[in-house]
């Protein structure tokens, strides 16, 4: 008896433990289940976090434009009185059409899709020193917006009619070739309509460092190709308008011509060019191109002037606004800059 009790007790024993140590290991498998689901909740929150976050990004550029189509729907182009000697026209009490939710000091632009006849829409941004230039400006002549026809006409400076026109400055927003942002524009709008603006915008911010939220529309009236002008919007964003504030229409003539809005097409007394049709303006720009000369200017950035580089007002210009450019004259015209009355480059 004694006997058969020493050999159950080493076997009770041992059965014991066994017993143990499969628990031991079903608690560690139990363990580690809980570990990959702890890891698998954490990377379906990361991927869930990350989907919130693009979606949020999607709404803000939904709402964005939404805005800027109510704000298109809150200007009334039949209350803008007919063009009589002023370039601009001030809207709204000189108030933008920005809303709370809309400003923000945080640097962005947005160029609305073209429409359905390839016309531009709106070009909204909070525009600061992020966004302005950092390398020299480039070509534009391979963008030819709605409505664009190269005629010529006497007594407007540097004879071209039309200029391509950005819609948010390339000095405000860096925004070169983009076709949603180059509307077709006479040289009165460009010069004296939008460029005064454009100069007090880029100047605030310099000088502050502070952003302004910025938004032009092109006023298309019914399916024309050539926009009637331009409603822009401005707002200084630290100081709460005290440095920028203005709404105002820039009206897109020419004085002394007559134009077709629906196609572009003009007339004038006195002109070396004519509007033509599409065929002979295709033609008409491959001449230009072919006996178009690249040549060296200097351009002051302050006074949008252009020279040559023998002028003498070169030697008086500072240095932060004095830029070096290689390239076809009537592009440097197309951008906003005026030939020097001195040396007539």
């Amino acid at each position: 008896m004694r006997k058969l009790r020493q050999l159950i007790l080493p076997l009770i024993l041992l059965l014991m433990l066994m017993g143990g140590g499969c628990s031991q290991a079903e608690i560690a498998d139990e363990s580690l289940v809980v570990s990959n689901e702890q890891s698998s909740v954490s990377e379906e929150e990361t991927k869930t976090q990350a989907a919130q976050e693009e979606e949020q990004e999607q709404e803000s550029h939904k709402e964005a434009a939404d805005s800027s189509e109510q704000t298109s729907n809150a200007f009334d182009i039949t209350q803008i009185p007919e063009y009589c000697g002023v370039a601009s026209y001030v809207v709204n009490n000189n108030e933008p059409y920005f809303t709370e939710d809309e400003i923000t000091d945080e640097a962005f632009e947005d160029y609305g899709a073209l429409d359905s006849l390839g016309r531009c829409t709106t070009a909204f941004a909070c525009v600061g020193t992020e966004t302005m230039p950092t390398q020299e400006r480039g070509s534009i002549g391979s963008v030819k917006p709605t409505g664009w026809h190269t005629v010529k006409y006497n007594g407007i400076d540097g004879n071209y009619l039309y200029n391509r026109c950005h819609l948010i400055a390339y000095c405000l927003g860096a925004e070169n070739a983009n076709e949603k942002n180059l509307i077709t524009g006479t040289r009165y709008m460009n010069v004296e309509g939008m460029l005064p603006y454009e100069e007090e915008t880029a100047s605030y911010i310099d000088r502050t460092q502070n952003h302004v939220m910025y938004r032009v529309t092109p006023i298309f009236e019914e399916n024309n190709f050539l926009a009637s002008g331009v409603l822009m919007e401005a707002y200084s964003v630290e100081d709460e308008g005290e440095g920028i504030c203005f709404c105002v229409y820039c009206y897109n003539v020419q004085p002394d011509i007559t134009i077709d809005y629906a196609t572009g097409d003009s007339k004038g007394e006195e002109f070396t060019g004519s509007a033509s049709s599409a065929s002979d303006e295709e033609t008409s720009q491959s001449k230009e191109s072919e006996n178009t000369t690249d040549a060296d200017y200097v351009i002051n950035t302050n006074t949008k002037k252009f020279h040559l580089p023998t002028c003498s007002s070169v030697k008086r210009m500072a240095q932060k606004n004095t830029k070096t450019y290689h390239g076809d004259r009537q592009e440097l015209i197309d951008e906003g800059y005026d030939p020097c009355g001195n040396c007539n480059p």
